[in-house]
């Protein structure tokens, strides 16, 4: 201990000595299955001679002694393929890649959020058309806009007579995607979830519920306006090896085994689609909901945990909408969809949802439920979220900055 205290007060070549002969002892640690008896023999002779050298305190023998045990060490694998720098870097990232990789599936998870259902706890992808005659901003302003909100400028017109025939999700990784197919054979990809797009490109022309995809003339604008990407947050992956989940708090989970899809055709706010959902976590097992718009009950009682107060109560950015409608609070599912999800638990004011608290590991059950309740598809649709689908509490709003969501979750 006492030496290592007072290591800085030796001789820069004493230090480089001792240095050596620890290099020299790894050295053959590491090349041991590819050096021969002779070999090894010859460097821990030549690491003796250096260590005795030291002891003596003899600069230029020490120096010698040093030149020849690298020289060994050099010469013990003459053959030995040697690293180019290119294989150093492509090694270094390869390495980079699993460490992030790995943090990615035990530690923190990114996660897009591609809807509006969180709105306005967290922001979903958003297209607004501006009509004919806006005009995008200057090249500084866009670049701007898009770094701190996330706002990107479209212009796209038809290059001739074309009817929307078709849409469908072509999302990967962490972009949101739908692909629109029109009647030409062209196809356009916009950033933005299914049911997003679909305000855009159909029309419910007959006033039946049943839309139709949009027509467009030749130069007319087909996309013209902003698409405001949704908020990119961090899922803590290890909060729920050591916890329980709490009431009250956002959470990610996957789709595995539940419902989204319905057991009809059509879709729901386009949300069907994703393989990962972000809800308010607003049911633990065991729990009994019942919905009295816009209140959430839970065994008998209103809900007290802020997150879900925050959208009962509808006061602040909770009270209205952009457009100035008011908020609803919590709502029944839409009775329209009964036919769809005949299942759904929460579609009358007297239905109660019980999530089931057995022993079986991984079957667990929990209610999700969407801030913006008007427009998610969550539990009150297709049921409970089972313990084996949790991916974790949403953690921190990463990115845009001025989404006004930056920093953690609540």
């Amino acid at each position: 201990m006492l030496r290592r205290m007072f290591d800085f007060l030796r001789p820069r070549w004493k230090k480089e000595a001792r240095h050596l002969v620890k290099g020299a002892k790894k050295y053959v640690h590491y090349k041991r299955d590819l050096l021969d008896d002779g070999r090894i023999a010859e460097i821990e002779s030549r690491r003796d001679d250096l260590r005795n050298s030291l002891k003596s305190g003899d600069r230029k023998a020490v120096e010698e002694a040093g030149k020849q045990l690298r020289a060994t060490c050099e010469k013990a694998l003459p053959r030995a393929p040697q690293q180019t720098w290119w294989e150093e870097n492509v090694e270094v990232m390869f390495v980079a890649l699993v460490i992030a990789l790995g943090l990615r599936a035990y530690v923190l998870q990114p996660f897009r959020i591609p809807t509006g259902s969180m709105q306005p706890t967290l922001n979903g992808i958003v297209i607004v058309d501006k009509g004919q005659d806006f005009k995008a901003p200057w090249i500084g302003k866009q670049a701007f806009d898009w770094l701190w909100s996330g706002t990107s400028y479209k212009n796209i017109v038809a290059d001739r007579d074309k009817r929307v025939v078709d849409m469908k999700d072509a999302s990967w990784f962490l972009f949101t995607r739908t692909k629109v197919m029109f009647d030409d054979g062209s196809v356009l990809k916009v950033p933005a979830a299914a049911g997003e797009v679909s305000n855009q490109f159909l029309v419910d022309s007959n006033g039946d519920g049943r839309p139709e995809g949009r027509s467009f003339r030749e130069g007319e604008p087909i996309l013209r306006g902003t698409i405001t990407t949704g908020d990119l947050v961090l899922v803590d992956k290890v909060s729920y090896h050591f916890r329980k989940p709490n009431r009250g708090e956002v959470f990610v989970f996957d789709t595995r085994g539940l419902n989204t899809y319905g057991e009809a055709s059509g879709k729901l706010g386009g949300q069907s689609g994703g393989s990962h959902y972000i809800k308010r976590l607003c049911g633990v097992p065991g729990d009994e909901l019942q919905i009295d718009e816009p209140q959430l009950y839970v065994n008998g009682r209103i809900a007290d945990e802020p997150g879900i107060v925050r959208v009962m109560k509808r006061e602040g950015e909770y009270a209205e909408y952009p457009s100035g409608e008011p908020r609803p609070g919590y709502l029944l599912a839409d009775a329209r969809q009964r036919s769809k999800y005949p299942r759904g638990p929460l579609f009358e004011a007297d239905d109660v949802f019980e999530l089931k608290d057995p022993e079986r590991v991984g079957m667990r059950e929990y209610a999700a439920l969407g801030d913006n309740t008007a427009n998610s598809l969550d539990s009150r649709y297709w049921g409970a979220v089972h313990e084996f689908n949790l991916s974790g509490p949403g953690w921190f709003s990463l990115w845009p900055f001025g989404s006004g969501h930056w920093g953690f979750i609540k």
